[in-house]
């Protein structure tokens, strides 16, 4: 395995990791890789697809645990919950689990829990750990995550705007906060409001969702309006509409739910971290959420090679007398993906070295690059792998098509490319004012050169 880890990451990953790769990827290629057809067919039909799950789940679960594959995604170095690995040794582990559909969730590491442990782990209080985190981090419940609005360019995260209340013993009215008829001390309340896109919410086991609103929709810091919190999902008032399709799947049991608040009452202490610490709490979830998605995206991409691979050398397909590995074009697909996934990889395991040297605020720029550019690599490769199957590359008798659907999602996922980019280009151009300093002398430089000599004979011999 240590010859698979690239040169310039390898000093800084210990034995211990090593040793867990190997087991991490023969798990994956011997037991969960086979089990996806199995958690297939398994799936319920119509709407016992959301009441039930693959049991097959619950087998890898138990494989997993015996050989140590556990809650391998939170960094040692900013929590104790966790296996004790780095952001850059679980980002190798993950990068096999993106071969899967179910190695993820059979090792407890499947998203939105992932992201949703780390905000309790890093910000929650004791009795919020006691109550969410340890059921999580047990895999005895899963949870989701609920920002995006229907009605709301979602991007900007400013525009989110269900509304959270607090009540004590008065009324309190703020901004678009609608009146209440009824006194309700130490609660907070959402009010009528719609949350979609909320991942993981179909999923029969999920009990807790992270909910982000505003509490403080008058301060003029639109950064400190917004606040998160722990709602429980059998809670009265919250009612599930219909669960989204991605490009027509519906990603069953997990699902991605259409939700409304209607007159949702949690408890106070509910509130993670403080009111208007929101956006604080997001940008410590997204950052190594980011990386997770984006590791695990260079695993789809290898898989996806390995099919293009196993079709163009299949002796019996041959076209104007050629095996499909003998054209040059397909050479050149396979050549050019090889590169690409490469190259991908160094990004990101950049990147979580960065947020492993620092943290994920102090690792920006890093993340965003891993997060505009794995996801389009990998959607480049799945498409050529899908070119080489030809018809059969669409449709459900090879995994392509659904890891293109699944992967497209991740270009608006955690915020679209185009937000990133933005951000990137405004700290690119902050360096205006040295760049231009630095050529305006440099020009300078030369044109003195130039008058200072008086003999400007060219070079000879």
């Amino acid at each position: 395995m240590a010859a698979s880890i690239p040169v310039i990451a390898l000093d800084k990953v210990s034995e211990r990791a090593r040793r867990t790769l190997d087991i991490v990827q023969k798990f994956v290629e011997e037991e969960c890789i086979p089990a996806d057809a199995v958690f297939h067919e398994q799936l319920s039909e119509g709407e016992k697809r959301w009441s039930s799950y693959p049991p097959i789940v619950d087998d890898l679960k138990l494989k997993a645990k015996r050989l140590g594959l556990w809650n391998l995604f939170l960094p040692k170095n900013h929590f104790t919950e966790g296996a004790g690995f780095s952001n850059l040794e679980y980002g190798l582990m993950a990068e096999h689990m993106g071969k899967s559909r179910t190695a993820s969730e059979a090792t407890n590491c499947a998203a939105p829990d992932t992201g949703n442990m780390e905000v309790l782990a890093k910000y929650g209080n004791n009795a919020q750990k006691a109550q969410w985190l340890n059921p999580l981090l047990n895999g005895d419940i899963r949870s989701a995550f609920l920002m995006t609005e229907p009605d709301k360019a979602s991007s900007d995260g400013t525009n989110i705007s269900l509304t959270m209340k607090k009540e004590r013993n008065e009324y309190i009215l703020n901004g678009s906060v609608r009146n209440s008829n009824s006194i309700m001390s130490g609660f907070y309340m959402l009010n009528y409001e719609q949350k979609w896109w909320s991942s993981g919410a179909g999923d029969p086991r999920c009990k807790i969702y992270i909910v982000m609103g505003k509490t403080d929709p008058s301060n003029p810091d639109t950064y400190k309006q917004q606040s998160m919190m722990l709602v429980p999902s059998n809670t009265k008032g919250i009612t599930v509409n219909r669960m989204l399709s991605v490009y027509g799947y519906d990603d069953a049991p997990h699902g991605h739910a259409h939700i409304t608040f209607k007159n949702v009452r949690v408890p106070a202490s509910n509130m993670i971290l403080g009111p208007g610490r929101g956006f604080e709490i997001m940008q410590g979830r997204l950052g190594p959420g980011r990386i997770h998605h984006a590791m695990r995206s260079i695993g789809a991409a290898e898989k996806a090679l390995e099919w293009m691979i196993d079709r163009v050398n299949d002796p019996n397909r041959k076209t104007f007398g050629k095996t499909l590995s003998e054209h040059g074009v397909l050479q050149q697909w396979i050549a050019k993906s090889r590169i690409e996934i490469d190259a991908a990889r160094l990004i990101v395991l950049n990147a979580a070295i960065k947020i492993d040297e620092s943290s994920a605020k102090g690792a920006l720029k890093e993340i965003a690059e891993a997060k505009i550019l794995v996801p389009q690599m990998a959607l480049t490769v799945i498409d050529r792998a899908v070119q080489s199957f030809g018809a059969m590359g669409v449709c459900q008798d090879t995994p392509l098509a659904y890891m293109w659907a699944n992967v497209r999602t991740l270009r608006i996922a955690d915020g679209p490319d185009e937000v990133h980019l933005q951000q990137m280009a405004r700290n690119e151009n902050k360096r205006a004012g040295e760049i231009r300093a630095r050529l305006a002398a440099q020009k300078t430089a030369s044109e003195k050169l130039f008058s200072g000599s008086r003999n400007l004979n060219k070079a000879h011999l």
